[in-house]
């Protein structure tokens, strides 16, 4: 029998629902026999709060209708919006009011004194609607110097970051992370967009690795930043309070909760600043990420969520700016259970997430998205066609007892588990945070205390983490290849181990699935080995790899960059190399710049792109970049910032960039360098 004591002691966990977390007593478990999990997303007040009052749909146009054709060509930065709700209306007898547009022929359009389903019904039945979908809201599902990374005594959790090591017999599903950064340890070049609730910019372990970013909520209640859309992805606090849990007309039942920091967790996960000899590391250590805001208080919009999607990948969003940096991965720790009901079709490619997927998928990028925690069937939009969907694995390899489950994911990677029911937790998802309950207040990390994390949120960045690492060694992969590579070089599922009463898993049933074994219709492929995944993905290609002493240079001091890690193809020798600098203010080279090693000292105080080219004995080229911190860090500062101003837009200016640690969109002026750079190291290799 499973309890829930309704308890907020763990509230700033991650889960499904941004919601109070509770303690859970679960069936038998590997090892104590119990744990903590995150409970179920509660009832979202989508249908059930507002139904007959607030109607809400997304509705595609077919491109060849007269509604459609009245949108503008689109050849400006900024497209106009899609704005037909009048028009529509006056053909059904309705009154609809426009919603913001996602893509050049789809937009949202509202309607009062009815349901959602009513309005979809209505419209779907005019000749020139393709289709139609309510939209509904969303939620979060949630060998280096770093000290939290080893942890050990003195530390919490003490098993530091287990989840990025080597496999063992005890740490079963660990993603063997070292070996993949022994290939490379990413590049700058590869962006990795995390859509959630915004981030917090001045977390240290961020300190140069955001990129631009974008807030996409459209409703000021659920922003909570005083505005809707606006060029600032800052997270101000997504807390709900008694007062608006129990009256206000758009939070009404989302439950009582603390603000979470997922986004700022999920970036963390994937790109902290990593040997810097402070906090954590991240997978993708020199990889960027950009930070799109979709999620606030209560969760968010369907159509909010797509346009944010759409925008990262670089495509059209209408009414926004172009996006200057799009993402080669989305990472997507969110969702929603569908109806258990037989009758419910599951997502498929007519779905407006499906439609956005496939133009993604197309544009280059892959999209990953959590499976859900509510030990049953995948979570939309995880179970639509174009997602890697992944679900959460105990320590041991076993599934968590609270990760959704079925067909539809691709792959599992560690969502964490803490064993035992009280005291530390065991082997919970370290990463960065923030200490404010409502409003921000100090950076941190999560610890294995009353804040430890776990959920299949803290799955999925990995897996976007490691797909970043794989187009680090060879950026031409297809979205389709890395998918195919992470299964295929996936390693097998246990099938014991995990105790007396833990069965193998099922796909298809509507009751809760505890701690089970995976199976490949259960759980994906197998369990996220990084390391084989991006051996995989480079094949027979040359890898520059960037190594470094330290990936922040004090004024007056220099760190040594080491590019002899890089490889070639067996057979082949690795035949020169060239160093650049994107900012000859900022920093220096300290001799030659065409040797496996180049020391760079400190001029100014700042963040300065280094890229890294090899050639190899067949004429064959590579390159990969970093950043470096020159001079002081910003300080871990408390509470607000600069960047928090509504609509302000984000690392825009070389002081916002300074002081937030987030590079804009002129960090990628020193990455021009590469092209001469190839060219020289080719001349090398034939000569």
């Amino acid at each position: 029998m499973t309890t829930r004591p309704t308890s907020n002691t763990l509230a700033t966990l991650t889960l499904s629902a941004l919601s109070a977390l509770f303690l859970t007593s679960l069936a038998p478990q590997a090892l104590a026999g119990t744990e903590r999990t995150p409970l179920r997303a509660a009832t979202l007040p989508a249908e059930s709060a507002q139904s007959a009052e607030t109607a809400r749909v997304i509705v595609r146009l077919r491109t060849s209708s007269r509604l459609a054709s009245t949108l503008s060509a689109g050849t400006r930065a900024t497209v106009a919006e899609l704005r037909q709700a009048q028009a529509l209306g006056s053909r059904l007898g309705l009154t609809l009011q426009d919603g913001h547009s996602i893509a050049p022929d789809m937009q949202v359009m509202t309607a009062s004194g009815m349901s959602s389903a009513t309005l979809a019904r209505r419209l779907a039945a005019d000749s020139e609607v393709l289709s139609v979908h309510v939209d509904q809201r969303r939620r979060t599902h949630a060998a280096v110097s770093d000290p939290l990374y080893a942890g050990g005594s003195g530390f919490s959790p003490a098993s530091g970051q287990w989840y990025l090591r080597s496999a063992s017999n005890t740490l079963v599903s660990a993603i063997n992370a070292e070996t993949a950064w022994s290939l490379t340890t990413g590049s700058a070049g590869v962006i990795v967009a995390v859509l959630d609730t915004g981030v917090r910019w001045n977390h240290p372990d961020l300190d140069g690795k955001l990129v631009g970013g974008y807030d996409f909520i459209s409703e000021s209640v659920i922003a909570n930043d005083g505005d809707g859309r606006d060029s600032n992805p800052a997270d101000p606090g997504d807390w709900i309070s008694s007062t608006e849990n129990s009256s206000d007309a758009t939070l009404k039942g989302c439950g009582v909760s603390d603000s979470s920091w997922h986004g700022t967790q999920m970036a963390g996960l994937i790109g902290a600043s990593t040997n810097n000899a402070s906090g954590m590391a991240g997978l993708g250590r020199h990889v960027r990420v950009l930070p799109v805001r979709v999620l606030g208080k209560c969760g968010g919009y369907d159509s909010d969520i797509i346009a944010g999607m759409r925008w990262a990948a670089g495509l059209t969003v209408p009414g926004v700016p172009a996006n200057p940096n799009p993402a080669r991965v989305i990472s997507m720790s969110l969702g929603y259970p569908e109806s258990d009901n037989d009758d419910v079709p599951d997502c498929n490619a007519a779905d407006a997430y499906s439609i956005a997927a496939a133009e993604i998928n197309a544009a280059g990028a892959v999209v990953v998205a959590s499976a859900g925690n509510d030990s049953r069937k995948v979570n939309k939009p995880a179970n639509c066609p174009g997602f890697i969907a992944v679900a959460g694995l105990r320590h041991a390899g076993t599934k968590n007892g609270f990760s959704s489950l079925g067909p539809e994911v691709s792959i599992a990677a560690p969502a964490g588990n803490c064993v035992n029911l009280g005291g530390e937790c065991l082997y919970p998802i370290l990463s960065t945070s923030n200490t404010g309950t409502t409003t921000p207040s100090c950076p941190t990390h999560t610890t294995g205390g009353s804040d430890a994390a776990v959920g299949t949120s803290f799955a999925a960045p990995l897996v976007s983490g490691t797909a970043a690492l794989m187009l680090a060694a060879n950026p031409a992969l297809t979205p389709a290849q890395v998918l195919s590579l992470l299964k295929s070089s996936a390693r097998g599922f246990p099938s014991s181990g995990a105790g007396v009463g833990v069965s193998s898993c099922v796909a298809g049933i509507s009751t809760d699935q505890d701690e089970c074994y995976c199976t490949t219709g259960t759980c994906g492929a197998g369990m996220l080995d990084a390391g084989a995944a991006v051996r995989a993905a480079a094949g027979t290609l040359p890898i520059a790899r960037i190594g470094e002493t330290s990936t922040r240079i004090d004024l007056g001091s220099a760190t040594l960059l080491d590019g002899s890690g890089s490889s070639v193809a067996a057979g082949r020798t690795l035949a020169g190399y060239g160093w650049a600098l994107g900012d000859s203010t900022l920093a220096r080279f300290n001799g030659t710049t065409s040797g496996s090693t180049a020391s760079v000292s400190a001029l100014g105080s700042g963040l300065v792109a280094v890229t890294l080219t090899i050639g190899d004995s067949a004429g064959a080229s590579a390159s990969s970049s970093a950043v470096l911190r020159t001079g002081p860090a910003p300080g871990a500062t408390c509470g607000t910032d600069s960047s928090d101003g509504a609509g302000t837009p984000a690392a825009t200016t070389p002081t916002t960039e300074d002081s937030g640690g987030a590079l804009g969109a002129g960090w990628l002026a020193g990455l021009a360098l590469v092209t001469a750079l190839l060219a020289a190291v080719r001349r090398r290799a034939r000569a």
